[in-house]
């Protein structure tokens, strides 16, 4: 089935997609009369083609994402350094079901792409699965690792036939979003499926 996604900001560079590809990028008027049955998804903000986290180890293995069920215990937010460290030590599934969580966190930021080495393989399947892109790390990194980056790093535009794997963000502009940050995203595709939407 044909799914049009459309943000209100950017109508010239709505996206079609069919199954897990892009069939066409353009503006929505056009590709909506050439494609009348198309499921059509209205999004707030702009349209981009997503983020490039380059922090995946820092962030999925050396990072603890606790489950909302510890949130009385450990709280909400990641938890870095030697507290991390204990946490893996003491009970070694903790990793697998951290970086599930890691990974989530990432699509709610428009992360549809990570880089950097990962070396334990519940994070590599935790990226798999969720179908995230590998890409190469940056010669020099943004700054510390974070889930919103500083610089963001987008990814090249999205064509015709290219993996429907792109973000929408509730921002007027590109600069409002380097501005304001990954936090303001609205809706990740990957694949072609919405793996996250925010409420």
């Amino acid at each position: 089935m044909l799914t049009l996604h459309v943000a209100e900001r950017s109508q010239e560079a709505a996206v079609l997609v069919d199954g897990a590809i892009v069939a066409a990028v353009g503006p929505y008027e056009e590709l909506a009369a050439a494609h009348p049955s198309a499921r059509v998804r209205r999004w707030p903000g702009i349209l981009t083609p997503g983020l490039l986290n380059p922090y995946a180890p820092e962030l999925l293995e050396a990072t603890y994402h606790p489950d909302p069920r510890e949130a009385d215990s450990l709280g909400t937010e990641p938890i870095g350094g030697e507290r991390a460290r204990t946490l893996f030590g003491a009970d070694p599934s903790r990793l697998g079901e951290s970086a599930r969580r890691g990974v989530q966190r990432l699509l709610a930021h428009g992360t549809v792409a990570v880089a950097g080495d990962l070396r334990a393989r519940p994070a590599v399947d935790a990226v798999r699965r969720a179908g995230l892109a590998v890409g190469q790390r940056p010669p020099r990194l943004p700054g510390p690792p974070a889930l919103s980056p500083t610089p963001l790093i987008l990814l090249p535009p999205l064509t015709k036939s290219s993996p429907a794997r792109f973000a929408i963000f509730d921002v007027p502009t590109r600069q409002d979003l380097v501005r304001q940050g990954a936090s303001t995203c609205v809706a990740t595709v990957v694949g072609g499926r919405l793996v996250y939407r925010s409420r």
